[in-house]
């Protein structure tokens, strides 16, 4: 497999989180975590149903991965996530200092990339636009709804 077809075979993992979200009737982002050629966390947002701010799909990942390896650091891992991670996941991130961010469709309003200096690692790789339009559109569709 070429890596873009990895990529996109895990961004679809992420999309399923990211439908789960849309389910529960919260944004419809979601993550999974690559360590090693094999998902070890997941997570979607749960910001509604927790009442907490900070429940992220990435930051629910970054929980659930820390604890399957055992430590705080994720220097073997690819985040996977729908939308371009905002400044709070992006710090979060960098002290995971996970060397790897996937993400599908950007976010002109709060993503990270907004920054400079960049908020993430300074040895982390980023990688945008994969499966790009399908993960917009699953944000459209959800505040289309809500409005």
């Amino acid at each position: 497999m070429t890596q873009e077809e990895i990529d996109e075979k895990y961004m679809r993992e992420a999309l399923a989180e990211a439908r789960y979200a849309l389910d529960e009737g919260e944004i419809p982002i979601g993550a999974v975590i690559v360590c090693k050629g094999r998902i070890i966390a997941r997570g979607h947002n749960q910001t509604e149903t927790l009442s907490d701010p900070t429940a992220h799909a990435e930051m629910i990942a970054i929980t659930a991965a820390t604890e399957y390896i055992g430590g705080k650091y994720l220097a073997d891992c690819t985040l996977y996530v729908t939308v371009e991670p905002c400044p709070m996941c992006a710090g979060a991130l960098a002290w995971a200092q996970i060397p790897r961010i996937v993400y599908g469709a950007d976010d002109p309003k709060r993503g990270s990339t907004l920054f400079s200096p960049s908020l993430y690692h300074p040895r982390t790789e980023i990688t945008s636009g994969i499966l790009g339009e399908e993960c917009g559109r699953l944000m459209v569709e959800f505040f289309k709804e809500k409005r």
